[in-house]
């Protein structure tokens, strides 16, 4: 199964592919055609009630396949109100070829007349809230109807992923026109909210979580979408990460990097790229003595000194206060594999109970330690054999060790090569190749810009969407750096870059 969101996202990613989105359109509104003559012979009516997004667009291509049926397109809206360039177009099409449609500006107006077959393509699976006019009065005359009704992707008004109705009666208001009517047809649901009650459902690509508690036979149809779509990271894994811009300083994350003594230039790197990566606060606990070149790198950074020239056990008190106050700890970077430090960190790690990017030396401690954290490990190859995982050449092969280690370990891995292999923590299958970057990231530094970039996505998103995420920007990142620089590039010439790779255009 597949939710809405994540669909929203493989559609993306197919686009990215090369795969265009009227070709998906084509395939999507043929499955509708198809479900349509399984329900009704030819010669019959059907009546397509369509919304003005690529919902609609699908049951406008469906309508050019049912040419052997008395079929009319009733589009709720506009035409020039059509949102999408494709479904315009192809509502085009079906003026050009003279294939009845109908207007539909005024909920009084609709008039579906006495159809054999309704094909509900109002709203699709994005879509939340109650039912408006004149989608509200459209289910309603729906409802009333005798016809045998087909939903594409998910009838108007229930929720995909839950099944559920999006919203109340009380919610959408007053009916007006036919709303008015006070019988009530079997089919009419008024008690939770006004939706769709569909014989059938035509989805695509993969079964959405809520149809399965529909009482609808529901058709799963193929598109052509490439299973790299949902292997592969690509621009759509950046949908809904905007910003609120009604969102005020330090709702978009708050971050702490731990590291630093032994270098000063990972922790420096990690914190600046979580900056790039939108967190509105970064914060670095390091040693006294490095904490003056951590600052000289950057005046946007909160340095906050920790006594001695290492990290160790005696800082635990004021680490902890410092990483309650911050939604997302970096942990790691500069850090030293000193006795003290992986003492500091084993004990850290024992007491959190929030959530924590864990790289470079902190790493090989994670498997032996206890912790109720959210951990997101980000090693590379070798790091990931030193905490007792193991790797292969091939991407697959490997993706399913890492799986398992994941699994075993229980937290996120981002296993960092020339294709990253993300993977969640859960028993589930939740697995992900990321295949931005270049031969020139083996530069120092990298790792630490990946880790930082991580935690200010981590603040705001789940654990494996946010490694997912940081692999494919950080590698867009380093592309974009490869273009100007060559082989030449620098850990540095990410930062500035991160704005630009979550771009989701």
């Amino acid at each position: 199964m597949i939710t809405t969101d994540r669909m929203a996202a493989v559609d993306a990613n197919a686009a990215a592919l090369g795969v265009p989105r009227k070709q998906l359109m084509e395939s999507s509104g043929n499955a509708v055609a198809r479900a349509v003559r399984e329900v009704a012979d030819p010669g019959a009516t059907v009546a397509l009630c369509c919304g003005r997004g690529n919902n609609g667009g699908d049951a406008f291509v469906a309508a050019r396949f049912l040419s052997a049926y008395d079929a009319t397109v009733h589009l709720l809206g506009r035409p020039e109100s059509i949102r999408t360039d494709i479904a315009r177009e192809n509502w085009t099409a079906l003026e050009t070829a003279e294939i009845p449609t109908e207007v539909v500006t005024d909920a009084a107006d609709l008039a579906l007349g006495d159809p054999d077959v309704v094909v509900d393509a109002m709203l699709g699976s994005g879509a939340t809230g109650a039912l408006r006019e004149p989608e509200r009065t459209a289910a309603r005359l729906i409802n009333e109807s005798d016809a045998a009704v087909v939903a594409v992707d998910v009838p108007s008004g229930i929720d995909a992923d839950t099944g559920e109705p999006t919203g109340s009666d009380a919610d959408a208001g007053e009916p007006t026109g036919s709303d008015a009517d006070t019988s009530e047809p079997s089919k009419i649901i008024t008690d939770s909210g006004i939706h769709v009650d569909a014989d059938r459902v035509v989805t695509f690509h993969d079964e959405k979580p809520g149809l399965a508690a529909l009482d609808a036979e529901v058709t799963v149809a193929d598109i052509g979408i490439p299973a790299a779509a949902e292997r592969f990271t690509g621009p759509g894994d950046l949908l809904g990460l905007a910003r609120d811009p009604n969102s005020h300083k330090g709702e978009n994350g708050e971050v702490l990097v731990v590291g630093g003594g032994p270098y000063t230039g990972a922790p420096s790197l990690a914190a600046r790229a979580a900056l790039r990566a939108g967190a509105d606060l970064v914060r670095v606990a390091c040693p006294e003595t490095v904490a003056r070149e951590v600052q000289g790198f950057s005046a946007d950074l909160i340095v906050r000194e920790l006594p001695g020239d290492r990290i160790g056990p005696n800082h635990l008190d004021r680490v902890r206060d410092l990483a309650d106050a911050n939604d997302v700890v970096v942990l790691g970077p500069g850090l030293g594999d000193g006795d003290g430090s992986a003492e500091f960190v084993r004990e850290f790690l024992t007491a959190y109970g929030g959530r924590a990017v864990v790289d470079a030396d902190a790493l090989r401690v994670v498997p032996t330690v206890e912790t109720d954290a959210e951990l997101i490990c980000t090693p590379h190859q070798g790091e990931l054999v030193g905490m007792g995982g193991e790797t292969a050449d091939d991407p697959n092969e490997r993706a399913a060790l890492v799986r398992s280690f994941a699994a075993e370990i229980g937290h996120t891995l981002l296993v960092k090569g020339a294709y990253d292999v993300i993977a969640g923590g859960g028993n589930g299958d939740e697995v992900r190749l990321n295949r931005t970057g270049n031969p020139g990231m083996t530069v120092g530094g990298t790792g630490d810009v990946l880790a930082g970039a991580v935690g200010a996505l981590a603040a705001q998103t789940d654990p494996f969407r946010a490694a997912a995420v940081g692999a494919y920007v950080n590698g867009t990142a380093g592309d974009l750096a490869a273009a100007e620089n060559g082989y030449g590039l620098v850990a540095t010439d990410l930062i500035d870059r991160l704005p630009e790779a979550m771009r989701d255009e």
